[in-house]
């Protein structure tokens, strides 16, 4: 029995450490190398940026779609579970850097619209699959982050009008000068 819990012990002691590499790896695996380049190069024009996730989101949008476009077939659930997973990460992230540019007053008034046109999209796909035990809590929190960034645009489309009519820029000024955190 003392063998067991010293086995017991040093296992835990070896496999602890290890975790936040376990869940860093499933956090880089919701983007490929050229998706994490893009978001790079967008870093510094917070429109672009924005439009950059817009478009990742609508990857794992059409990717949904096209599973319920197709003659079912197997692993469909857990390929619905995981592009939703994804979704959720991708929109948090999006949110993360809203809050950012909202506190920095960053100009992305003409992304706004675009963004706020694509949450509409994105709920109904999220909808559209019926539901299945297998994600239904991944798509309640889809709906949920979806939820918050529609809000947070909608929030920051008066603030930004606003902000923007108090405090105009000067011309020839970017107000895209720093990248996001």
């Amino acid at each position: 029995m003392r063998r067991l819990c010293t086995l017991l012990a040093l296992s835990l002691a070896v496999l602890l450490p290890l975790a936040p590499i376990a869940s860093a790896q499933h956090s880089e695996a919701t983007l490929s190398e050229g998706e994490i380049e893009q978001l790079r190069d967008a870093a510094y024009v917070a429109n672009d940026r924005v439009m950059v996730f817009i478009k990742l989101i609508d990857t794992r949008i059409k990717a949904l779609e096209a599973l319920y476009a197709k003659p079912r077939r197997p692993g469909r659930e857990q390929d619905t579970h995981d592009l939703m997973e994804q979704f959720t990460s991708l929109a948090n992230e999006l949110e993360d850097n809203l809050d950012d540019y909202s506190e920095r007053h960053r100009d992305i008034r003409k992304a706004l619209p675009r963004l706020i046109e694509a949450t509409d999209r994105w709920g109904t796909a999220i909808r559209t699959p019926a539901d299945n035990e297998a994600y239904s809590v991944s798509r309640k929190i889809a709906l949920e982050s979806l939820d918050d960034v529609r809000q947070q645009a909608k929030d920051l489309v008066e603030q930004q009008k606003s902000w923007f009519a108090a405090h105009p820029p000067k011309k020839g000024e970017n107000n895209n000068d720093a990248a996001p955190r």
